[in-house]
């Protein structure tokens, strides 16, 4: 199973920025969908953005659409979240995830592995 190592979190004000990176390892990152999902304290992980294994398809969460672009780069297996002009209620651990890509879908649940997380606190 595929490791994944999330980095980039941190405390930022709000409006500012943060770039969200997560480095996979293993040889079949490049054909497996990659996401961003967040989970707030007392809240459900949801899903932030996803993309597919060649770039092809990306889905954006309402919330985020606009500020939140992702991107991957197979030949280096990583996966990006630039996160723009952020607001105190984008506050959560965010986690990297991949799955096997028969289907393109973005629930968390569909998801088979995942990394430990990277906190972005946004203060107001």
């Amino acid at each position: 199973q595929a490791q994944l190592v999330e980095s980039g979190g941190g405390l930022v004000q709000a409006g500012g920025s943060l770039r969200l990176s997560c480095a996979a390892s293993g040889r079949t990152f490049r054909s497996k969908h990659a996401g961003w999902f967040r989970q707030a304290p007392g809240k459900e992980r949801e899903s932030v953005a996803v993309i597919s294994w060649n770039g092809s398809n990306i889905y954006s969460a309402e919330s985020v659409k606009g500020r939140f672009p992702i991107s991957r780069d197979n030949d280096k297996n990583m996966v990006y979240l630039q996160i723009n002009s952020l607001k105190p209620e984008d506050t959560a651990t965010y986690y990297c995830a991949t799955r096997v890509a028969t289907r393109f879908t973005t629930a968390p649940h569909e998801f088979g592995s995942w990394g430990q997380g990277t906190q972005v606190t946004v203060s107001s």
